[in-house]
């Protein structure tokens, strides 16, 4: 009978001789859905065993890996901040870089302040839904133009307590919405160029949809229909925050300081690349 342990330790192997760039934790995260055990579990009580399903419930997600498919996609959620979603293949496994937009926003909104904010292409809803829970006077509006992305970003604010201050509309980046009724706009747009799509890793490009990295062929389409529309969303002297390409800040930046922003500067990733846009519209708060 198979144990936690060995089972972890299989796993492990095997992901590893795949070339799987996080064999331990990959292992970890498949054999806790597949059997339902914790992280506390395989540490204390290693030896327990599997059950004939569970194993071959296991199995199945290590060979999906081997084949380089996300976790996330594997076990149908991913952590983004403080929060877990639920992520498909119909949106963007939420990543680690995309929380340096929460690190630019959050501090220029007090714990109980009130504010109106917009996220714009939200996909599983995780920039608008991470801010939301933290912020506990806050309400959001959340747009896509995927009905399938829209349906999971609802059930994850459902599932996160969440519904009563998210709503979620179908449009094409704020098209319908109200001048100026924002005090904050975010954005995690598509800004991979076209010709580079075929190069990503295999985790990316064949498990995300296109329609969330394709940024046409310079990687700038969406930022030129953004930037003006951002500023007219926005109330007078209230910020925005986009994320970018780690080669993108000179372009976006010179976008948004044509469209009229003002205070515009970069912000890099805890891996020290430029990954977020930010600066504010004109006026007085």
């Amino acid at each position: 009978m198979t144990d936690l342990k060995t089972a972890w330790t299989q796993s492990r192997d095997r992901l590893k001789a795949a070339g799987i760039d996080s064999p331990v934790i990959d292992a970890r995260l498949l054999l806790e859905a597949a059997t339902g055990a914790s992280r506390t579990d395989i540490v204390t009580d290693p030896y327990r065993a599997l059950t004939a399903e569970q194993l071959a419930t296991l199995e199945g997600y290590v060979e999906r890996r081997c084949r380089r498919e996300p976790v996330s996609k594997i076990i149908g959620r991913a952590g983004f901040w403080k929060i877990l979603l639920r992520v498909t293949p119909d949106v963007l496994s939420p990543r680690p870089d995309t929380e340096a937009v929460l690190d630019v926003v959050l501090p220029q909104f007090g714990e109980h302040q009130a504010f109106d904010m917009l996220d714009l292409g939200t996909g599983s809803g995780a920039i608008l839904l991470a801010i939301l829970a933290e912020r506990p006077a806050a309400r959001g509006v959340g747009t896509d133009v995927s009905f399938e992305a829209l349906a999971v970003a609802k059930e994850n604010a459902a599932n996160l307590g969440l519904a009563g201050r998210a709503s979620f509309l179908r449009t094409e980046w704020g098209d319908g919405l109200a001048p100026g009724a924002f005090d904050l706009v975010v954005s995690n747009p598509p800004y991979i160029p076209t010709a580079v799509i075929p190069t990503l890793d295999p985790e990316v490009r064949e498990h995300d949809p296109i329609l969330a990295l394709d940024g046409g062929a310079d990687g700038l389409d969406a930022y030129r229909a953004l930037a003006p529309q951002i500023l007219s969303l926005l109330k007078p002297g209230r910020p925005f925050a986009v994320e970018i390409g780690h080669d993108q800040a000179e372009s976006v930046t010179a976008l948004f300081v044509a469209a009229g922003a003002t205070g515009v500067r970069t912000t890099q990733d805890l891996g020290r690349r430029d990954r977020v846009i930010s600066g504010f519209r004109p006026g007085e708060a």
